[in-house]
């Protein structure tokens, strides 16, 4: 065999001993320069009886696209595969080789690497140019991975996290995560009372009962769905999403009162401009070093200007304290304070007191959000690369596709079956 065959298949890095390299050349193929390798597909023996014996007619020649480092410089493998017929059996065949599947013109060699390149944050319009491949090539790599998540309903985790996100149509898809691993459990495409009810109810009775504790938001129907589904597990409320309402309340008080003050007023000025310090915790405000500030023409410090602006009303001092006592008593689970809080008869505006009177609808819920250590933090990071993976591709209209593409590239998925991928794209 020559020197050429082996120095050209050590650059391919091809090891199929039957494919034989005879020369290669360059050429413009639609205005751009391609790379020519002429090589012939030999068939040794019958692939039905293993005969020997055979009798060669002609060859069926085909253009395969090959990866290269160099995507300006496009591989073509110019394949002539030889067509036999068996003397012993009657059988007719063609060679076929690892290199690429029967029927196809796409090398295995570059499917995986779509593959590898779908793994990573990209469009598929670049992945499809850097391969030299259509887009539709990367779709059909995309659509033959598995598109779920659990294989077997009779395992699930100790520690559940339930939310919701936008997908295909701005439609809301269900989302459970593995709150110890932070690992995706399933994703549905609709987070209806139905769907889930039916999808947990999949699962073996111990597995369900399996299930300790369920953090999510104070979405009203998982709540039910948690204690039709899991006998042992505890709700906990996010603690983000407890504070993210107190907060939101006091400041639609704050507007209120500041519009009570005429425009040109100084309590206008120290209700409206500052208004993210009132939302901060008062430890982290500045208290020695006052600065000037043109909207109430006055040098304060960031302590100055909370505590006169809130002094302005007693039903915000009063919101103002209840927020920031509810803040403290969260973060360092103090569950005694928690209630206390809750049951507070002061003076306070109608929508923290409707949020107050939420808490207290579910208070087990919330004391256990404020003792225990589940969040859903890992839940909001992961919705946010999801968010990255939509905006990337300017959004998805098929579920199916985001789906796969999101266990793509958190390099969870897993093949049909060995070889499924390269056999079947």
């Amino acid at each position: 065999m020559s020197s050429l065959n082996h120095c050209i298949k050590f650059e391919l890095d091809i090891k199929d001993e039957n494919i034989v390299f005879k020369d290669y050349f360059y050429k413009s193929i639609k205005l751009q320069k391609h790379k020519i390798y002429e090589a012939e597909l030999i068939q040794p023996a019958c692939p039905f009886c293993g005969s020997l014996d055979l009798l060669h007619n002609g060859h069926l020649i085909a253009n395969i696209r090959y990866p290269t480092a160099n995507a300006s410089l496009p591989v073509i493998i110019r394949l002539a595969k030889q067509r036999v017929k068996c003397r012993d059996c009657d059988h007719w065949s063609m060679a076929q080789s690892e290199l690429v599947n029967k029927y196809c013109s796409i090398s295995n060699a570059s499917k995986l690497k779509v593959l590898s390149a779908l793994t990573e944050d990209r469009s598929m319009t670049s992945i499809a140019r850097e391969n030299n491949v259509s887009i539709n090539t990367v779709q059909r790599v995309l659509g033959n991975c598995s598109h779920r998540f659990i294989d077997s309903y009779e395992y699930l985790p100790a520690h559940l996290a339930f939310d919701e996100f936008k997908g295909v149509d701005r439609q809301l898809h269900f989302i459970c995560l593995d709150g110890d691993s932070h690992q995706v459990v399933q994703i549905l495409r609709t987070r209806y009372k139905k769907t889930l009810l039916k999808y947990f109810g999949r699962f073996s009775p111990q597995a369900r009962a399996n299930v300790k504790t369920v953090t999510m938001d104070l979405n009203f129907y998982y709540q039910d769905i948690v204690r039709a589904c899991f006998p042992n597990a505890q709700i906990v409320i996010d603690r983000f999403h407890m504070i993210q309402m107190l907060t939101r309340s006091f400041n639609s008080l704050r507007v209120q009162v500041m519009k009570t003050f005429d425009k040109r007023s100084r309590q206008y000025q120290l209700l409206k401009s500052p208004w993210k310090l009132y939302l901060k915790k008062f430890d982290e405000l500045e208290k020695a070093h006052p600065r000037y500030n043109w909207h109430y023409k006055d040098c304060l410090t960031q302590a100055q200007v909370v505590m006169e602006g809130i002094n302005t009303s007693t039903t915000l001092e009063n919101s103002y304290n209840l927020m920031q006592s509810f803040i403290q008593a969260v973060e360092t689970g103090n569950t005694h304070e928690l209630k206390s809080l809750i049951n507070c008869q002061d003076q306070i505006g109608t929508l923290m007191h409707k949020t107050l009177l939420t808490f207290k609808h579910n208070l087990t819920a919330v004391l256990n959000g404020a003792a225990l250590p589940y969040s859903n933090g890992c839940l909001e990071g992961f919705n946010r690369k999801i968010k990255q993976i939509e905006r990337t591709a300017f959004g998805y209209s098929n579920f199916i596709n985001l789906l796969t593409r999101i266990r793509l590239e958190e390099n969870q998925y897993k093949e049909k079956e060995p070889n499924s991928l390269l056999m079947t794209a």
